[in-house]
């Protein structure tokens, strides 16, 4: 549900790809080409070789996925969730940079990576992965802060003196630098 840019290299727009199925993309999911239609969530139709970064807007038609925002919120009510509505773009981080995010398989798979080991994408999902010890041929990012709560800079008493940012895996974030 979360993207943090704590630090950004670049930020492309890109525009957006209304014929995928299905269409939603959460802010942080990764993002690559289709062919002449445009951006859309990594799946099996555009696989993980034409990835081109991470989403930093949020298409959807159901809910919110800002940060810290309780699903059916809304951040934009004119917009109903598509922060894309206005533009039929996105904003499309990469070229580096440093991210937490909340968009990662949960379980075995990114509890066994160690900070310093290799992301890739999951395709279906556009969320990511372990990828390994060493970088492969389809590695997006680097884990530099395994799953933990994260900070939202409101008082209060869950870590560090503030309330813990909501979100998606249990309100787990990671930090990755983005290698793509």
């Amino acid at each position: 549900m979360a993207l943090v840019e704590i630090f950004h290299v670049v930020a492309n727009e890109y525009a957006l790809d209304v014929t995928s199925t299905p269409p939603d993309i959460k802010e942080g999911m990764f993002v690559a080409f289709n062919a002449a239609n445009g951006i859309r969530r990594v799946d099996a139709v555009t696989g993980i070789t034409r990835v081109v970064g991470i989403a930093g807007d949020t298409k959807s038609s159901s809910a919110s996925a800002m940060p810290g925002v309780y699903p059916g919120w809304q951040n934009r009510v004119s917009d109903s969730f598509d922060e894309t509505k206005a533009s039929a773009k996105l904003t499309v981080y990469s070229g580096g940079g440093a991210f937490a995010t909340d968009q990662y398989v949960s379980g075995g798979n990114i509890d066994a990576a160690h900070v310093g080991d290799y992301l890739k994408v999951a395709v279906g999902t556009g969320t990511l992965e372990y990828d390994g010890t060493s970088k492969g041929v389809n590695t997006v990012a680097q884990l530099t802060g395994a799953p933990g709560v994260y900070p939202s800079g409101v008082p209060g008493t869950d870590i560090n003196g503030d309330m813990a940012l909501k979100g998606d895996n249990s309100n787990q974030y990671i930090v990755i630098k983005l290698l793509i």
